[in-house]
């Protein structure tokens, strides 16, 4: 039987056009038309509110939201536990140390109260935090509202990471348009994808300049080659750039897909008594990037998935929490056992755009239990 992927890219055929400008102009290079086209989509995308810079990576994004936040070696920032390691790696780019907090039971994302625990307690203990990581998991937001009224409170900026929730909504505001800066991601398994790819979004257009210049090397305005401020190659090429417009002009057909793909696996599904679904909370939209199930047990959870692997279908376990993993063991933590149980119990689904019905039910029928 052929291969049902977790999320495999989803080609629509107008990206070659811009491809194939990018080689007839030759602009191969990490500026050109499609970069600029690129960028200017994102900002009508976001009801041009907001300035970005399209990048070679998500993390990429966040590494530079991290610099423009100002934080240095010996900061403390602030990260979501329950999410991929890219939302994490880039503190330690930095040379600060990441604060983890637990989740939410709603929608698995920051839990405000751990979240002002977590605050308090590292301002008692001397180190105000720098920053905040907050991510919008599997394309479900977060509380936006709570976490940025409790960032505003105490001064502290928001790093939205969006990189799973492009075409998400929160209370009827974009997900990307939430936090003081923000990211997305274009990686080959998301919503839209560019094969690699990612965005940083923020509401001054210096701070959209300063993430330019920081990302193609950091060079002076001079006609030689002069350097002040450590730079990056972080910049993204006229060719992906070229992907990504053509990707955008099907961003809507792509969410209704994986919303579809949610929708029939719940409808299939949900009179099963070991599978549990999370549900959209009012005022919240979620692209459904990932399907996810939670089952009664990490027994369940894994004879569905070894069931599934048998029959050459991927599925995936959610995120291992940060503060379990072997590199981030040895820092703080602000705990309430809400992701370490969502580990042990829960599943992702297949949920590319491209799958068909009949994959969808190959799935269905391959979820049993040993």
């Amino acid at each position: 039987m052929n291969k049902i992927w977790l999320s495999s890219p989803h080609m629509d055929g107008e990206e070659q056009k811009y491809v194939q400008e990018a080689f007839d102009s030759n602009w191969i290079a990490p500026l050109g038309p499609n970069v600029t086209g690129f960028e200017k989509d994102l900002e009508k995308f976001l009801d041009h509110q907001h300035h970005v810079a399209v990048l070679n990576s998500g993390t990429s994004a966040l590494h530079l939201a991290l610099i423009l936040a100002g934080v240095e070696s010996g900061d403390e920032v602030i990260c979501q536990s329950m999410t991929f390691s890219a939302s994490a790696n880039p503190i330690l780019y930095q040379g600060a140390t990441p604060v983890f907090v637990d989740s939410e039971k709603n929608t698995w994302n920051l839990c405000p109260a751990q979240l002002e625990r977590a605050i308090k307690d590292r301002i008692a203990n001397g180190k105000k935090p720098k920053a905040i990581i907050a991510v919008h998991l599997y394309g479900m937001p977060y509380d936006a509202e709570t976490v940025n009224d409790i960032a505003e409170q105490y001064e502290i900026p928001v790093i939205e990471d969006a990189a799973e929730a492009l075409g998400s909504v929160y209370k009827g505001k974009k997900c990307g348009s939430l936090g003081t800066m923000a990211i997305y991601s274009f990686n080959g398994n998301k919503i839209i994808t560019t094969s690699g790819g990612g965005a940083i979004i923020t509401k001054e257009k210096n701070l959209k300049e300063k993430a330019v210049f920081y990302s193609t090397q950091s060079r002076d305005p001079a006609p030689h080659y002069q350097h002040s401020e450590i730079g990056y190659n972080y910049r993204m090429s006229n060719v992906v750039a070229g992907i990504g417009r053509g990707q955008m002009e099907v961003l809507k057909a792509r969410v209704a897909a994986r919303r579809s793909n949610y929708n029939i696996y719940r409808e299939m599904l949900d009179s099963r008594e070991y599978i549990e679904f999370t549900p959209e909370p009012d005022g919240y939209f979620s692209n459904r990037w990932l399907t996810t199930i939670l089952t009664p047990s990490y027994e369940i959870r894994e004879s569905i998935r070894l069931s599934l692997a048998e029959q050459n279908i991927e599925s995936r376990p959610l995120w291992k929490p940060m503060h379990m993993q072997p590199l981030f063991l040895k820092y703080p933590k602000y705990l309430n056992g809400v992701s370490e149980d969502l580990f042990d119990r829960g599943l992702c689904l297949p949920s590319g755009s491209n799958l068909s019905v009949q994959d969808l039910k190959r799935v269905i029928g391959g979820i049993c239990l040993k």
